[in-house]
């Protein structure tokens, strides 16, 4: 009976621990402050304001996790760490993280395609790029390679190791438009756009697809509708009566097949799809075949009936912050995730999640305070769980890299992107990472002080009642005071 009692023992522990007060604060011993030129130390003494302890009273909050870190990067100390080092649901904070990677090895420009070609054959080989034929970008450098060359295309899935919807998502979410499936090579931000012409009484697509599509028997539905599905490219429109007359509407990737048949009518002559291995398993990191593409010519198997010599080369579609701008401003997923693996493709050779997490946090992460566990790019999952220590670890680590006033362009102020509606008094002088799910709200970033000082912040909150809206404006107050009292 020796293990029943030890069980026992564990299991009251845990209950007690689960059951004991959200908001007690305990101080921790033997802080360490961090020293000069380094990023925050993880053993911090835990200190709390009277702002924060007002906070933590107000209705949906009693009952609630609450983590709020403030920290001042000239002193290296921490002016509030209440529950610093827990554990919390970040939601879109998580972005943060993703960025970096996209920051640290993404370069300048973005990579929009590598190619392999001979005399007669084109071999797009995907970088993950999620900017290609996006309806926010004019400007599409590897289209309009694409379209002025006259050889065969085969577009490849070489380098492709995960899957397109990410751990822990919401599986009925598939339909909504903020969770597009990932791909190697995205197109159209991997989003089929339904419109109805109330003009013409009529329905079409952007871009026009060949795919299945059906109209709803059930006319008592008063709103326009699509619904994919589940299990394939078929659509069924409602047609409604509602004044909502557009919807983007994720469409199912099936590795580089969906995007071939797409890319069909845009290029004006087929392209085909190659899924399976042409001869190597995964294409090299970039630096095997540099930016100018004259490298590595040797040793590149040769693809049967393709004709003769490789002659490699990189068409490069953007620079990387006209991409980080919306993906942070619009708390974007899909550039977030799409970001995560077009890192993992340019460190490893191949795009996986799960990879460039571990070797980020072994390699340029692995000072972080406390090691999160990171599951995706866009923090979609309820499984990503971080520490307010560890995004304010990240905050410094961004700023001392790639400077802060690079991060202000990035992240948005008040009065714009997710923060549209709120610190509009503040515009200019906070510049931060919002996250939402539902009972969860977040909030990291810069901000600066009336007397003109930098202090990083991180709020975390999980499990709240009551309203989101409530949650973010009582977040609100504390950043104000804040403001005014440092």
């Amino acid at each position: 009976m020796r293990w029943y009692r030890g069980f026992a023992v564990l299991f009251l522990a845990g209950l007690w621990q689960a059951c004991s007060p959200a908001h007690s604060v305990q101080a921790t011993s033997g802080a360490t402050p961090a020293a000069a030129g380094t990023s925050p130390a993880a053993a911090i003494l835990s200190r709390t304001t009277p702002a924060v302890e007002e906070l933590l009273k107000q209705s949906g909050l009693q009952s609630a996790q609450v983590g709020i870190c403030l920290y001042d990067p000239a002193t290296a100390t921490y002016k509030v760490n209440y529950q610093g080092d827990k554990y919390f649901i970040p939601a879109s904070n998580t972005k943060l993280f993703s960025l970096y990677a996209g920051m640290k090895y993404l370069g300048d420009s973005l990579i929009g395609m590598r190619y392999l070609q001979t005399d007669t054959a084109l071999f797009v080989m995907p970088s993950g790029d999620p900017t290609f034929l996006h309806p926010s970008f004019a400007d599409q450098p590897v289209i309009r390679f694409l379209q002025r060359s006259s050889r065969n295309i085969y577009l490849l899935n070489t380098g492709w190791r995960d899957k397109p919807l990410g751990r822990g998502w919401a599986w009925d979410d598939y339909n909504d438009d903020y969770m597009p499936e990932r791909s190697a090579f995205p197109i159209y931000g991997n989003l089929i756009r339904w419109v109805s012409d109330s003009a013409s009484a009529s329905f079409y697509s952007i871009p026009d697809i060949n795919w299945e599509v059906r109209f709803s028997t059930d006319t008592t539905k008063q709103v326009f509708h699509v619904q994919r599905d589940w299990t394939k490219n078929a659509f069924e429109i409602t047609e409604g009566k509602g004044k909502t007359r557009e919807q983007d509407v994720p469409f199912m990737t099936d590795g580089v097949n969906s995007a071939a048949v797409l890319l069909k009518d845009t290029v004006g002559r087929t392209v085909t799809a190659r899924n399976k291995s042409v001869g190597w398993t995964s294409y090299p990191p970039s630096s095997a075949l540099g930016d100018a593409g004259a490298t590595a010519k040797a040793g590149l198997p040769k693809y049967p009936g393709s004709g003769g010599d490789f002659e490699p080369g990189i068409i490069h579609s953007r620079p990387v912050d006209s991409m980080f701008r919306p993906m942070m401003y619009n708390s974007d997923n899909f550039f977030a995730e799409q970001t995560l693996l077009m890192a993992s493709n340019e460190v490893l050779g191949e795009m996986k999640d799960e990879r460039i997490i571990d070797t980020l946090l072994k390699t340029d992460l692995k000072g972080l305070p406390q090691r999160p566990y990171w599951v995706d790019g866009s923090g979609l999952s309820r499984n990503d769980l971080f520490t307010p220590q560890d995004f304010i670890w990240l905050l410094d680590k961004l700023k001392n890299e790639f400077g802060l006033d690079r991060m202000k362009r990035i992240l948005p102020t008040g009065g714009t992107g997710t923060l549209s509606s709120y610190y509009r008094q503040d515009s200019g002088y906070i510049f931060a990472k919002t996250g939402s799910l539902s009972g969860v709200v977040a909030l990291s970033g810069y901000l600066i002080t009336q007397k003109d000082h930098l202090l990083l912040f991180s709020i975390l909150i999980n499990n709240y009642t009551g309203s989101g809206v409530t949650m973010r404006r009582q977040m609100e107050q504390l950043i104000h005071r804040f403001r005014s009292a440092y």
